[in-house]
């Protein structure tokens, strides 16, 4: 597989102490924080080449190679590597799990030191500044103090545009892929309906699942189920499932092929995901708003240079929501690189490599 990494591994790194904790932005405090990392490429003796890859609401830091006894390549695997858009041969790539993650992150499963048990609900709401603060951090430990670029496509895309208000010139170029500055109604609801199913769940147990040694796999199920609909378009799932059955009598059962595969993509989701990061993580999302938020005035003047990609297919965050963007940084001086790439595969092209797309990013870090 041309440029493609071979093995690497995930390591960590404690980043808020009981001596240093870290003071979130709606107050409270955080007295111990480790983060789940991966890194690819060398590190210039300048530091000066890094790249920061921020995953979205579902990823983790496991964003391209392969890890020993692994059949499964990272999830950005084919944007990250030797001469590809991101470029290992040129660049130190970081890419870390959020705070309130469950792939290494601290997060609500993580032992609240005050208690000894797992936080639960009792973990503090988060605001994007505090997925930053965690990441800037890691940097420090890094002994990295600029980056060359921050990469980030739907919630990443978020943490790239938070990070560039909350430290302007941290960052030289930003990337910013199938995202949105502020949810829609629209989408507030669709989190609303998968934090439902997740919490009405019996295996739910008010966030101690843990202590009942079970999980709420089924609400999470419905919720993964529900979501990715919203990740896909409609001509996807009608080139690749139609109205295909099984065949049969009609019945309650699984029957339609994209009955099939939603299936399956709620079953794989359960057994990678925990039920409070998706909670913790969702409603996040709901109340960013990074306009209405006084540090975006820091970006008048701010020297970083951005780049937008939205998809003509994406109807999560579709090309409205990325254009608002754009008005929004132009409003405050910014000459931004814009355009919306054609693909038929909704939401996920981000993750894909429809024509043009790769090659954006690729120029725009040249």
């Amino acid at each position: 597989m041309t440029g493609a990494l071979g093995y690497v591994e995930t390591q960590r790194a404690v980043v808020a102490s009981a001596d240093d904790p870290l003071v979130l932005r709606g107050g409270r405090e955080l007295p111990y924080v480790e983060v789940a990392y991966e890194t690819y490429g060398e590190l210039s003796p300048e530091r000066d080449n890094a790249v920061f890859v921020c995953h979205a609401l579902t990823g983790d830091a496991h964003a391209a190679g392969l890890h020993l006894g692994d059949k499964k390549r990272g999830w950005w695997d084919n944007l990250i590597g030797g001469s590809r858009a991101v470029d290992t041969d040129r660049f130190f790539v970081v890419s870390a799990n959020l705070l309130g993650g469950c792939s290494g992150t601290t997060g609500p499963l993580s032992l609240d030191p005050a208690t000894g048990r797992p936080y639960g609900l009792d973990f503090p709401q988060l605001h994007m500044s505090d997925l930053v603060a965690v990441h800037r951090r890691l940097l420090a430990h890094l002994g990295i103090n600029r980056l060359h670029a921050a990469v980030g496509g739907s919630l990443g895309g978020m943490q790239v545009l938070q990070w560039a208000m909350d430290v302007p010139d941290q960052i030289d170029r930003a990337v910013l892929v199938a995202c949105s500055s502020r949810l829609s109604a629209e989408n507030i609801a669709f989190s609303a309906v998968a934090r439902e199913a997740i919490m009405s769940d019996p295996q739910f147990h008010d966030g101690r699942y843990v202590d009942h040694g079970v999980v709420p796999a089924y609400g999470l199920k419905v919720a993964r189920m529900m979501a990715h609909i919203t990740y896909v378009s409609g001509e996807m799932l009608e080139s690749r499932f139609g109205r295909r059955r099984r065949g049969g009598e009609p019945s309650f059962d699984v029957d339609f092929e994209v009955e099939s595969y939603l299936q399956h993509q709620g079953t794989s989701f359960v057994a990678r995901f925990d039920a409070l990061s998706y909670l913790y993580l969702s409603r996040l999302l709901d109340y960013f708003d990074a306009f209405a938020d006084p540090r975006a005035e820091a970006l008048r003047g701010c020297a970083t240079r951005f780049q937008i990609t939205s998809f003509d297919s994406d109807w999560r965050f579709d090309t409205g929501q990325n254009r608002r963007i754009v008005e929004e940084l132009a409003a405050r001086g910014h000459d931004v690189d814009f355009a919306e790439v054609h693909s038929p595969h909704g939401h996920d092209s981000f993750l894909l490599e429809p024509p043009g797309y790769h090659e954006r990013i690729r120029e725009f870090l040249r």
